[in-house]
């Protein structure tokens, strides 16, 4: 039997006209796919029919910022502002109590915040790669997983240091990314469509600007974030992100 195909199309939720892409009727119980970074909604291309196949409405959003996908007025990449987004789409899409939610990543952090704020929508919460924020003390007293972690430091510097460094070279230092965390995986294809979504400048500093929005780095160690992130950015997620 021929997987379920994938279409493309728009749906507004939250301000915002999200970029989706969906697989299996829309009468269906729905499957929230949230990606993370450096992903697109691409990243679910195989779960979806798989998803659709087993009688879900699959669908798999670009994030806020990701095109083609809007960059918000308020420049607010924060877990609160990704959560509403979440339940949003699941308002637009005819979500209903069955539906399940999935995230990897910043896709993960999303789904935990939307299914604490809203846990009627969900019947399921599936996370991949980053685990509840009580792990949180063990990630940042493990010296190989800081390792892991150097580029959400580096992406908190406030005055568009990262910005420079991931747009060199086409992008190069997304691929180096990739050959550490997955070595001999053929991600070329894969690549060439999450730097299709981060091509425009605003679109990459959207993608780096979650990291700002985010705070927990320093506090998980107990010190204060560092001289130069902005006050308000501290205030607007109350947990870090990791990466395993």
């Amino acid at each position: 039997m021929a997987a379920s195909p994938i279409h493309a199309r728009m749906v507004r939720a939250n301000d915002l006209e999200f970029g989706i892409r969906e697989a299996g009727g829309a009468q269906r119980p729905l499957a929230l796919c949230l990606h993370g970074f450096p992903d697109s909604a691409h990243t679910w291309r195989h779960l979806l029919p798989e998803l659709a196949d087993a009688g879900f409405h699959a669908v798999a959003p670009f994030m806020r910022g990701y095109a083609p996908t809007g960059i918000p007025a308020d420049g607010e990449y924060g877990i609160g502002a990704l959560a509403a987004d979440a339940i949003a789409l699941h308002e637009a899409l005819g979500g209903a109590g069955d539906a399940v939610l999935i995230g990897h990543d910043w896709g993960a952090e999303t789904a935990y915040g939307a299914a604490a704020y809203a846990p009627g929508r969900w019947r399921r919460l599936v996370t991949l790669a980053v685990p509840p924020a009580a792990l949180d003390p063990v990630l940042f007293s493990d010296y190989e997983q800081l390792k892991r972690l150097f580029y959400t430091f580096m992406f908190r510097d406030p005055h568009g240091f990262a910005d420079a460094v991931v747009a060199r070279d086409g992008m190069a230092f997304l691929d180096r990314l990739w050959a550490d965390w997955s070595p001999g995986f053929p991600a070329g294809d894969h690549l060439a469509q999450v730097k299709e979504s981060l091509r425009q400048p605003a679109n990459l500093a959207a993608a780096i600007g979650y990291y700002r929005a985010a705070s927990g780095y320093y506090q998980a160690a107990g010190v204060p974030d560092p001289p130069g992130v902005p006050a308000e950015a501290a205030a607007r997620s109350p947990r870090p992100r990791a990466w395993s």
